[in-house]
């Protein structure tokens, strides 16, 4: 049902739909069948300097800074309603783009994302300072102001969700924004600015650039337009992103790769933990940075919770992301697939023993590969101390929840955890020990605005969601009257 003005192919600057100013063009694949579906726009450095102008000058003329959390508010809620009112467009179009199921495309991404909006539509009217008690005659406050122009980086797993978990509270404090989404799914960030202007975000509010990473992200990154750098992605392409930003002095959002650990003890309710160990790991065919790809188990239930996985896994459906019953689809593309292909070789190399899945499905040209769970890995095995970032499970044996612990957190990453036990006090006793952004006790994947996530280690800094994100949108500004 939508109403408003999309063109899908172009970049969009300050209200305006254009070419890059080369004319260069990309393709964007489907990744369930590896066919080219359209081209877009593939902005260079000057489309780059254009964007953030045409921010800062949307965010100096104040018709978006200027308002009142209010009013900003009005308009956030106007933009959850929008994506909601055109819920099948938008997950048939991020579906499309990435390879999502339908029915996950509009109960996970489509649902959050409006969420999202509404969220921080309640939270802007609660942007405020404070009143300072200090012993000189004077009235001593703090104001909450916003930062200006923020770029936004998102990656290609969950374009929609992670490009509202940015956007969104930096409308709500009152900044302008250029979006940079992945090359390989700009699709939905485009429907989106069609959906901003109808909303009735300012021009020049929000605006995109499709394009590369090394051309369009790098320009973005360098700019010394840009007053903040919200990023999702890598941890490699992160450190390189925290270095530029370092160099400008600008204040930056960093949420990067995640190895998590799953924790299973021994009193767990195995049937409960075994629909939250497969949706951990091929939810989003694993490409899900707070995934949970690496399995610890009690040595006493690990061969009767290996035996159920062989069992279980094969039976989870994957297929088709256009059919309703599709749980798993195919990878993003066709490097992601060949990444996991190698994981999967290298696991075998290394004595790995391949208790379901290893292989590629082959279904109409796509990106498809079965869901694989992995036992006898030694815990320095690469497979297991690296991000890989598919539909692939280690599992490992503990004798002793100290051991669990120490596995637990025996890698670079830090964004989320897991733990299965219907012990309470050891469930807090353990999350306290993890050292994650976030950790969930007998489910997975458990996400809403009001609760920040983020990560510690080399799963980045900052947090997204809750009042903590609104927060690292605004600066701090202190006035003091005398009154003397």
């Amino acid at each position: 049902m939508t109403t408003f003005e999309i063109e899908p192919g172009r970049l969009f600057i300050g209200g305006q739909w254009r070419e890059a100013a080369d004319g260069a063009r990309t393709e964007v694949v489907d990744p369930s069948r590896g066919a080219v579906v359209t081209t877009v726009a593939e902005a260079g450095a000057a489309d780059v300097d254009a964007a953030v102008r045409a921010a800062r000058e949307a965010y100096d003329d104040g018709s978006w800074s200027g308002l009142s959390g209010r009013e900003r508010g009005r308009v956030l809620q106007r933009i959850a309603d929008l994506i909601r009112e055109n819920a099948d467009d938008i997950a048939r179009l991020e579906s499309l783009d990435v390879g999502k199921p339908i029915t996950l495309a509009h109960a996970v991404d489509v649902t959050n994302a409006a969420n999202d909006y509404e969220h921080f539509a309640a939270l802007a009217h609660s942007l405020h300072g404070s009143h300072r008690d200090t012993p000189m005659n004077a009235l001593a406050y703090t104001r909450r102001e916003p930062l200006g122009v923020v770029a936004a980086i998102t990656p290609f797993n969950f374009p929609l969700i992670l490009a509202g978990s940015k956007i969104a509270p930096a409308l709500a404090a009152g900044n302008t924004v250029v979006h940079k989404p992945a090359d390989e799914t700009p699709l939905s960030a485009l429907y989106m600015a069609g959906l901003f202007r109808y909303a009735g975000v300012p021009d020049g509010v929000v605006n995109v650039v499709t394009g590369t990473g090394p051309v369009a992200g790098e320009a973005l990154l360098r700019h010394n337009g840009v007053d903040k750098i919200a990023f999702t992605g890598s941890t490699a392409v992160g450190r390189h992103a925290a270095s530029v930003a370092g160099e400008n002095l600008k204040p930056v959002t960093m949420e990067l790769g995640g190895n998590a650990a799953h924790i299973v003890f021994e009193d767990a309710d195995l049937e409960q933990a075994v629909g939250a160990i497969i949706k951990a790991f091929v939810f989003n065919s694993g490409q899900f940075c707070m995934g949970g790809p690496r399995l610890l188990v009690a040595r006493s239930v690990y061969s009767t919770l290996l035996g159920i996985l062989e069992q279980a896994v094969p039976g989870v459906p994957l297929g088709d992301p256009r059919q309703p019953e599709t749980v798993v689809g195919p990878m993003a593309g066709e490097k992601h697939l060949k990444k996991v292909e190698e994981y999967v070789e290298l696991a075998r190399k290394e004595g790995g023993r391949i208790v379901c899945g290893g292989e590629r499905l082959d279904l109409d040209g796509g990106y498809y590969y079965k869901p694989t769970v992995i036992a006898d890995l030694p815990n320095d095995s690469r497979v297991i101390q690296e991000e890989i970032f598919g539909p692939v499970l280690t599992v490992q044996p503990f004798d002793s929840e100290d051991e669990a612990v120490r596995l637990a957190n025996s890698t670079p990453y830090g964004l989320a955890s897991g733990v299965q036990t219907s012990n309470l006090a050891r469930a807090h006793r353990v999350a306290d020990r993890l050292q994650a952004g976030i950790v969930w006790i007998n489910d997975w994947a458990m996400l809403d605005p009001a609760v920040p996530f983020g990560g510690v280690k080399d799963s980045g800094f900052g947090r997204e969601y809750g009042p903590e994100a609104l927060a690292s949108y605004t600066k701090v500004k202190s006035v003091v009257v005398s009154l003397g």
